[in-house]
C-alpha cells in the first residue's frame, strides 16, 4: 500500500485485517500470551481481549499472560539489550545472526517457559524510533519479526502479529503526521512478514486512524484515546481491542431470543427461554444464555460512540413481536433496567451493555480478570526477574524467591478459578410491561 493521506486508503487497509481468517483464532485449551511493549504492559486492549474470550466461551479452559515491556522493540531491547548502532548497520547473514541471539535470548526468557500456544505480538512503536521512515531501523524491524515468528513457531505456538495504533497528538490532520506514515509503512511490512511465515496479521492501525479522521471531521480538538498521544487509556484501548478481535475472527452473537406474545412461541439461539406468561400487556420469561455478554470497561463507555462495537462483537438479542405500541418497561431480576419501544422490541434489542445483573455479572469478570493480570505481572516482573545486589545472593534467598513463586503461583491459579466461577451462566427472570406515563 503506497498511499498514506486519505480516508479510503485507510478503510482499504482496515479491510484487509479481517479478511484473512475468519474463525476465531483463540482456540479451546490455548495458552495465550501478549508480547509487545508499553502499551500491552497498560494491561488494558490485552485484558479487554481476554475478557471477551473468557465470556463468550464459558466452558473453554484458557490462560492468558501478559508479558508486555515499556520500551520494547521486536529486537527485544529490553529483554536483550542488543547493540542497536550495530543492528542498525548490519546487513546480510550479520544482521540474521544479531537478531536471533536477541529474540532467542528474550523469548527464551520471558515467553517460551510459559509453553504458548497462541501469541500476538505487539512492537512497531518504538521501532520507528518516533520520526521518518528510516530503512535501516525497518530492515531490522522486519528480520526480528520474522524470527520472533521463527522461534515461536518451533516451539509450537502459533502466532499473530498486531501493528501498532497510530500515534494521537491534538492536531486536525494526524494522518500527515511523518511518524504516522512511518508507522503506516512498518505495518505495511509486517502485514508481508506475516505472509511470508504463515503468521496471523491485525491492522488495527487502519481502523484506529480512520475513527481519528472521523472524529477530526466533526471536531478538529478531538482526542478519542484518552491517555497520551502514544499510551491509550480505556476508551482508546478498547477501540483497540475491538480491531484486534476483529481481526482474530470474533463474532458478534452472544444469544438471541424471538418471542411471539400472540402464540407465545419462543425461537431461541444460544439460550434458553422458559415459562413464558403473558397478562394483558405484560410479558413475563426466565431466560438462561449460554454466555455472558462482552464487559465494556466502565471507564470506557465514550468508545461505544465511536465504533459499532456491540454490534460487532456483544449481539445479546431480544426480540418480541405482538405488543401494542408504546413504551415498555423492562425488568430484570425484578431491577428496571430500561425503557424501550414496542417497535425496537419488534425489530430487536440490544441489551448488551444495559445497566443491569447481566452487565454487572459480566463486568464483575472484567475486575478479576484485571486482579489476576495485575497479579500475575507482580509475580514475573517483581519476583521472577527481581536482581539482588551481588553481597545479598545466595541460596537461601534464591530459596525464598521460589517460596514466593509457588505462592503467587498458588494465589493465581485460585484467581483463575474465581473468574471460572463468576463466569457461569445464571437464569434470569425478565418482565416487560407497559411503561408508567
Amino acid at each position: 500500500m503506497k498511499c498514506f493521506s486519505t480516508p479510503a486508503c485507510w478503510m482499504a487497509a482496515a479491510l484487509f485485517l479481517g479478511s484473512a481468517r475468519a474463525e476465531f483464532q483463540i482456540r479451546n485449551g490455548d495458552r495465550v500470551v501478549f508480547l509487545g511493549d508499553s502499551i500491552t504492559e497498560q494491561r488494558l486492549y490485552t485484558t479487554y481481549v481476554e475478557a471477551y474470550a473468557t465470556t463468550r466461551n464459558p466452558g473453554w479452559r484458557l490462560q492468558f499472560r501478559n508479558v508486555g515491556w515499556g520500551g520494547d522493540t521486536s529486537w527485544l531491547r529490553q529483554r536483550a539489550h542488543p547493540d542497536e548502532g550495530q543492528l542498525f548497520r548490519s546487513e546480510g547473514a550479520d544482521l540474521a545472526q544479531r537478531v536471533t541471539d536477541a529474540v532467542e535470548k528474550g523469548l527464551g526468557r520471558d515467553v517460551l517457559p510459559l509453553k504458548p500456544t497462541f501469541v500476538t505480538v505487539k512492537f512497531g512503536m518504538n521501532d520507528h524510533s518516533y520520526q521518518k521512515f528510516r530503512p535501516d531501523i525497518f530492515r531490522a524491524y522486519t528480520n526480528s519479526q520474522a524470527q520472533i515468528a521463527s522461534v515461536l513457531s518451533k516451539h509450537g505456538a502459533r502466532v499473530t502479529f498486531l501493528t501498532p495504533q497510530p500515534i494521537e497528538e491534538r492536531r486536525p490532520d494526524p494522518d500527515q503526521d511523518d511518524r504516522n506514515a512511518s508507522l503506516r509503512r512498518f505495518s505495511d511490512g509486517l502485514g508481508e512478514v506475516a505472509r511470508a511465515t504463515g503468521s496471523g496479521y491485525v491492522d488495527q492501525f487502519a481502523p484506529f486512524m480512520k475513527l481519528m479522521l472521523d472524529a477530526r471531521s466533526a471536531d478538529p480538538k478531538a482526542f478519542i484515546g484518552g491517555g497520551d498521544a502514544v499510551h491509550p487509556g480505556p476508551s482508546g484501548q478498547t477501540l483497540m481491542a475491538w480491531a484486534v478481535l476483529k481481526g482474530l475472527g470474533a463474532t458478534p452473537m452472544v444469544a438471541s431470543a424471538d418471542i411471539d406474545v400472540g402464540s407465545k412461541s419462543v425461537k431461541a439461539v444460544a439460550c434458553q427461554v422458559t415459562g413464558v406468561t403473558v397478562n394483558g400487556s405484560t410479558l413475563a420469561f426466565d431466560r438462561r444464555d449460554g454466555s455472558l455478554p462482552m464487559p465494556i470497561d466502565a471507564r470506557a463507555e465514550d468508545a461505544l460512540k465511536r465504533a459499532p462495537i456491540l454490534e460487532d462483537l456483544s449481539r445479546l438479542m431480544l426480540v418480541v413481536s405482538g405488543l401494542p405500541a408504546g413504551e415498555y418497561e423492562v425488568l430484570i431480576d425484578d431491577q428496571p433496567v430500561a425503557k424501550v419501544d414496542a417497535a425496537t422490541l419488534a425489530k430487536g434489542w440490544n441489551y448488551s451493555n444495559v445497566a443491569g445483573p447481566i452487565t454487572r455479572q459480566a463486568r464483575e469478570v472484567l475486575a478479576a480478570i484485571f486482579g489476576k493480570n495485575d497479579r500475575y505481572f507482580a509475580r514475573w516482573r517483581d519476583v521472577q526477574l527481581h536482581r539482588f545486589p551481588g553481597w545479598a545472593n545466595g541460596p537461601e534467598i534464591e530459596s525464598r524467591r521460589e517460596a514466593e513463586l509457588k505462592r503467587l503461583d498458588a494465589a493465581i491459579a485460585e484467581a483463575e478459578n474465581r473468574i471460572a466461577e463468576l463466569n457461569k451462566p445464571q437464569t434470569h427472570h425478565f418482565v416487560i410491561r407497559p411503561a408508567k406515563p
